[in-house]
């Protein structure tokens, strides 16, 4: 990881700055790259009924040709006159051909199976259901083309599943929800999906979450999709023991990816918050992982768009895993690092906002990192053996606005190629929560603004209002319009901490790393 920092000594506190600016700087370290490649799936959505088996028209049907099925622990039964393609059979309702059904009432112990044809389009209303099974899943999709769920509007339905399944093979149901088809959720209604055993949502072949408010408690993932996992719109909240949403195919070439272009997502995860076996894009919508390991996880994270907020107890945003032969953090951070090898992992932020606020690193790349728009906040680490960015190969800035706070052992700055400017400070002292950081330009102006929410003792800044060469004046206290984050503010009763040149680099070094 490369740290650029140059120390000058004020009053009682020590200001080391370093500066990530479009002047020359040395790097005694090297960056080797031993990585396979693989396709990176970026996906829009603008082409997401290309790149998906969804498809707008799936939402629109002939009321008439419904097939209406009651359920009921006294007996199930199909109440419509057309009867055409559902057997009810005990407490099971057995689904086999395209069409569109409509499911209200409850079974206490039951199951709704789809057994259609690979060819088969099939459309299920949830028109106020409560399901459960006491042996396995309640709701499972066999065979079908595609499988869709659809909300009824101002409905509550509840799916449950058994804490033991009676059948465990390889090749069995694990989810309260689960399609070996394409599946999708949609519609304005309500589901709660309660997986005692493991996962809540599955789908062994794409899905997509088009609308809904959905609600996933799951012992093991919440939802999880095998070639794609797109979020269009609606609210799901998640919480999982394991990872919260994914999408996990890690055979097929361009598959493995995860979209959210809309909607809300909310998760709770025992381990990763949000994570793709291949590209993971935020290009819409509102994203925020509460609680997890490490928050968004794949080979390559793309953020175009949309508000993200973060907490981790370990990385924030990491591109790791994939297919990448170089899976590991080297740990070779801070300046001067030595040999590091970047593999085939990318991080890209060109948009939307993202709030970061992680125990380990903040922003880790183990390959490259590439801003060029939006806002990058990052609350990262108080200990040295983590940084609030750490990148294996390079960090390049061209644009947008990042403020990344946390322990000083290993931070990173951008690389010479980067075209926007911006300044690193390292305090011989730490800054405590809550304080805070102005930098002020040679008219007095105060150009930034931040407040951290830790202890700190670094903080690299980058934005279009810094400009290369010029001399700025960085200031603890005073006053700002927000509690935390990049805010405005005064420097009324602020003490100065000496000044700083945008653009100048010198070298230090961090923890692994060698000179």
């Amino acid at each position: 990881m490369r740290s650029l920092r140059t120390y000058l000594s004020v009053a009682a506190v020590a200001l080391a700055v370093s500066l990530a600016g479009c002047s020359s700087a040395t790097t005694t370290g090297t960056t080797t790259s031993t990585a396979t490649t693989s396709t990176q799936q970026v996906v829009t959505a603008a082409t997401i009924e290309e790149d998906t088996h969804f498809d707008s028209d799936d939402l629109t049907w002939d009321t008439a040709s419904e097939v209406a099925v009651t359920l009921s622990d006294g007996g199930s039964k199909v109440t419509s006159s057309n009867t055409s393609g559902v057997a009810v059979d005990g407490t099971t309702v057995t689904i086999s051909a395209a069409g569109t059904y409509r499911l209200s009432g409850s079974l206490t112990d039951g199951k709704i199976v789809v057994a259609a044809g690979d060819s088969d389009t099939v459309r299920i209303i949830l028109d106020g259901v409560e399901l459960g099974n006491s042996t396995g899943s309640p709701f499972v999709v066999q065979s079908a083309d595609e499988a869709i769920v659809y909300l009824q509007d101002g409905t509550t339905n509840t799916l449950t599943d058994a804490s033991t399944y009676a059948d465990q093979g390889d090749d069995a149901p694990n989810a309260a929800l689960y399609s070996m088809a394409d599946l999708t959720i949609a519609g304005p209604g309500s589901l709660s999906v309660n997986g005692k055993y493991k996962d809540g949502i599955v789908s062994k072949d794409g899905l997509v979450l088009a609308s809904g408010n959905v609600t996933v408690d799951a012992a093991d993932d919440g939802i999880r999709g095998k070639d794609y996992t797109a979020l269009l719109d609606g609210t799901y909240t998640v919480t999982a023991g394991d990872d919260g949403v994914k999408s996990d195919n890690d055979t097929d070439e361009g598959r493995g990816w995860l979209l959210v272009s809309g909607g809300s997502l909310t998760v709770n995860a025992g381990d990763d918050g949000v994570k793709a076996y291949n590209t993971l894009t935020v290009s819409g919508g509102t994203v925020t992982v509460a609680t997890s390991e490490e928050g968004l996880e794949a080979q390559h994270i793309v953020v175009s768009g949309g508000d993200t907020t973060i907490t981790s107890n370990d990385d924030g945003v990491n591109a790791a895993g994939g297919s990448s032969s170089t899976s590991a953090d080297t740990g070779m951070g801070g300046p001067g690092g030595g040999s590091q090898e970047a593999g085939d992992y990318t991080v890209d932020v060109s948009g939307g906002t993202l709030t970061i606020n992680s125990e380990g690193d903040g922003l880790d790349s183990n390959g490259s990192a590439t801003i060029s728009g939006g806002t990058i906040v990052v609350n990262g680490p108080t200990n040295d053996g983590n940084g609030a960015l750490d990148v294996n190969g390079d960090l390049t800035v061209t644009g947008g606005t990042v403020a990344a706070a946390g322990s000083a052992g290993m931070a990173v700055t951008p690389v010479t190629t980067s075209t926007q400017s911006g300044v690193q400070l390292t305090f011989n002292s730490s800054v405590a929560a809550g304080t805070p950081i102005h930098l002020v330009d040679s008219s007095g102006k105060v150009v930034a603004t931040f407040v951290t929410t830790k202890t700190i003792a670094s903080l690299v800044y980058s934005s279009s209002a810094i400009s290369d060469g010029q001399t700025y004046t960085v200031y603890t206290g005073g006053s700002a319009d927000a509690k935390a984050g990049l805010t405005t503010g005064s420097i009324d009763g602020a003490e100065s901490m000496g000044t700083v040149t945008a653009g100048q680099y010198t070298q230090a070094q961090g923890p692994g790393g060698r000179r």
